[in-house]
């Protein structure tokens, strides 16, 4: 006999609020519709954690892991996938991607860790249509401008295709860098520009200069 769990008992729930006779707005909505939730969640989350509150924080952890749940149940009744093929699916992966933890491989330092979860990773995808044809590749879409640009210039200079040479000349404090930051923003919004749109627009724009540059050296 299975031992009841909490975990069961959120399924169980969920698959009840989308039942034919359950809760008139959970049956509405589709992964797209949720989209958004996910999003508002984890920013909860993040505000739960910087607080402190450990009632908070598990309170939003709940409400994460519901969005969790409430894919699953959708993807579960078109026949796509469940919450058990998705924990079966991380429990594979995080083994899969800690050889050092329970494999045989030796490491001697964070970085080797990063390297051979990447090295992984590459390896998982090859063949397959999640394949990542360019260093570039992997990066949501739907990020935040700032945390956009900062994870293409990550990857590009793992990628050798800019430096920080010219940069990491500059003295400008960490202090006097966000004030510049913030003087940026209230500009645009003066000129009456979104400074979000406008590194959006930007980092695009850099991204092709990115991939231009680094087809010209695979060649």
């Amino acid at each position: 006999m299975t031992k009841k769990t909490a975990i069961n008992d959120l399924l169980a729930v969920m698959a009840r609020l989308r039942s034919p006779t359950g809760c008139p707005w959970d049956r509405e909505q589709n992964h797209l519709t949720l989209r958004r939730h996910a999003i508002e969640e984890v920013y909860e989350l993040i505000d739960a954690i910087e607080s402190g509150d450990d009632v908070e924080m598990g309170e939003e952890l709940g409400d994460l892991l519901l969005q969790v749940v409430f894919h699953c149940q959708l993807a579960s009744e078109r026949g796509a996938f469940n919450f058990e093929t998705v924990t079966r699916e991380l429990v594979n992966k995080l083994i899969r991607r800690h050889p050092h933890v329970f494999g045989a491989t030796k490491v001697k330092n964070v970085d080797e860790v990063w390297a051979n979860w990447e090295k992984i990773k590459r390896a998982e995808k090859t063949g397959t249509h999640r394949e990542r044809a360019s260093a570039l590749d992997g990066i949501p879409k739907h990020l935040p401008a700032l945390l956009r640009a900062e994870k293409l210039l990550k990857k590009a200079h793992k990628a050798k295709l800019v430096t920080n040479e010219k940069n990491s000349k500059s003295k400008l404090s960490k202090t006097a860098l966000a004030q510049e930051l913030f003087e940026l923003t209230a500009l645009a919004q003066s000129r009456g520009w979104c400074a979000e749109e406008l590194l959006v627009a930007e980092t695009k724009k850099r991204e092709k200069v990115f991939r231009k540059a680094e087809r010209k050296k695979s060649r």
